[in-house]
């Protein structure tokens, strides 16, 4: 005999739908980048972003242009607010040392040196176009 009076609590966004799922969800968005502030590197991305996403419109000729400058910085924003969650999820887990932690949390960091790479390339063009 099963014990049907005892059940798991759920998540109440999943009961949510329509504009009420998209409200909430934009309010967890919103929390996660009042978090993401709080980690120096996203911080000094942002604020770099402050710089370089208006200068984009500038330095841009077309709308792709604009793209990928303003998209390249945005990307690394991207990926850094994803290490930021893979190593407080591993955080969590516990603090003592793992290889397999430190492996996510390495592939982490990779992916922002690969964004950072990308977005250093796409402006280091852009300029070379617009400069030579």
């Amino acid at each position: 005999m099963t014990d049907t009076t005892h059940r798991e609590p759920t998540n109440a966004q999943k009961q949510r739908t329509g504009l009420a799922r998209m409200w909430h969800a934009f309010g967890y968005s919103m929390a996660g980048l009042r978090a993401g502030w709080h980690e120096t590197a996203f911080r000094q991305e942002a604020l770099a972003a402050m710089v370089l996403v208006p200068l984009s419109f500038w330095l841009g000729r077309n709308w792709v242009e604009v793209a990928l400058l303003a998209g390249s910085v945005v990307l690394v924003m991207v990926v850094e607010l994803l290490n930021t969650g893979i190593e407080t999820a591993i955080d969590r887990i516990g603090p003592e040392w793992h290889d397999l932690s430190k492996r996510a949390k390495d592939m982490g960091s990779a992916a922002v040196l690969l964004s950072l790479l990308v977005c250093t390339g796409v402006w280091s063009a852009a300029l070379w176009t617009a400069l030579a």
